[in-house]
């Protein structure tokens, strides 16, 4: 079930990268991908946990250690806190360039993780992970199941819908309270906490800095902080507007979700499926999920916005490459969708061939000239296809 196809493309990127980083959320399945890989050669891998004071006490003289073990795969988990190990492996690396020497960790990305860029550029490698995607599932779950409980394997697996979001809520509080103030967010908890919960309420809303600055009772320097950091730990995503056409007033706010549905679901009180199906929250919750799903089969060069002008034309998903649009759609969670004018007024402004309206069902069929109903399956397909 767990990240079959990021494992064929890390092992590709080790054939030519002395270093390779997988990042991600915690609990994403990084260490568990990074111990299938170390699987293939159980004789030649080291694993290191940054977090665990054994492993530290290591890589007291780590430069010398990397060197009695240069034949060998050494892989470095939560590698975060320990940004001063970069430089080092720099320095490792150019005295003996053997690709696929080094598997990197990391549950926050590579801008937050300070340093790393300068110090490898040209011998790392980084790929993201995310959480399951629906390609992914087995047998055992539906969507219904990945949407409610999200894509954190533990959460997906837990035994209960109750013991998985009390699962998500330890989550929570062990990446807000333990992690943040380790990466550099010193800050009030409390008030993070409410913003966190803030955005929960408002899923998908546009994002209004100086508004929530007042209900929080902080600066907007503070909630520009928040928004910079929940970003690069993996929380939630800033979806950006597309706005190239000068001829329209067009939205210039992002979009803010929080990336993980199961994680909204236990931030928002929402404990069961059925309560979610009657929850205020259910649209944002499968918009959300539908971004989220889309954004990890988006194919290179391929980058995914929204569109929507000040008269309320609006498309959930603008997919751009080149800098020309070239897909459109709209999500809806309806069983019987149909076309809004807000969303014909968008196809005519960015004049996309490929048009969809993604909605909950499973059948294919057209709602318009040039724009087709589809199921979530048959988007996803079309995205990689593009």
């Amino acid at each position: 079930m767990l990240h079959r196809e990021k494992k064929s493309t890390l092992l590709e990127l080790m054939e030519y990268y002395p270093c390779v980083a997988i990042t991600g959320a915690r609990q994403v399945g990084k260490t568990t991908l990074a111990r299938e890989i170390a699987s293939i050669r159980p004789d030649t891998a080291i694993y290191l946990d940054m977090e665990s004071p054994r492993d530290l006490a290591r890589l007291q003289e780590p430069e010398l250690f990397f060197e009695q073990h240069e034949e060998k795969l050494i892989i470095i988990d939560e590698i975060q806190h320990k940004p001063e190990l970069f430089p080092v492996l720099r320095s490792v690396i150019d005295s003996n360039r053997r690709n696929g020497r080094f598997l990197v960790l990391g549950s926050a990305s590579p801008e937050l993780i300070r340093n790393s860029s300068e110090s490898l550029a040209g011998r790392i490698a980084y790929e993201e992970l995310f959480g399951l995607h629906i390609d992914e599932l087995d047998d055992r779950y539906t969507t219904d199941d990945l949407w409610f409980r999200g894509g954190f394997p533990q959460a997906l697996s837990a035994g209960s819908d109750k013991v998985a979001m009390r699962w998500l809520n330890d989550f929570l509080f062990t990446v807000t309270a333990r992690d943040l103030p380790l990466l550099g967010l010193n800050t009030d908890y409390e008030k993070l906490r409410m913003f966190i919960g803030m955005l929960a309420q408002q899923q998908g809303g546009l994002l209004n800095k100086e508004t929530l600055a007042r209900s929080v009772g902080v600066s907007g320097a503070t909630i520009t902080r928040y928004v910079y950091y929940l970003q690069h730990i993996y929380l939630i995503r800033e979806l950006l507007p597309w706005h190239v056409n000068a001829k329209k007033r067009l939205v210039k706010s992002p979009k803010v979700y929080i990336r993980d549905s199961g994680l909204l679901h236990a931030i928002n009180g929402v404990n069961s499926h059925s309560m979610l199906t009657g929850h205020i929250s259910v649209g944002g919750s499968w918009e959300g999920f539908i971004i989220e799903q889309t954004a990890m089969v988006l194919p290179e060069g391929c980058s995914l916005y929204f569109y929507r002008t000040h008269q309320g034309a609006e498309a959930d998903m603008l997919l751009v490459r080149n800098g020309e649009p070239i897909c459109c759609g709209e999500i809806k969670r309806s069983n019987a969708p149909t076309m809004s004018r807000g969303f014909a007024s968008v196809i005519e402004d960015v004049k996309t061939s490929q048009n969809y309206i993604v909605y909950a069902g499973t059948e294919a069929f057209p709602v318009a000239e040039q724009v087709q109903a589809v199921g979530l399956h048959q988007w996803l397909e079309i995205v990689r296809e593009l």
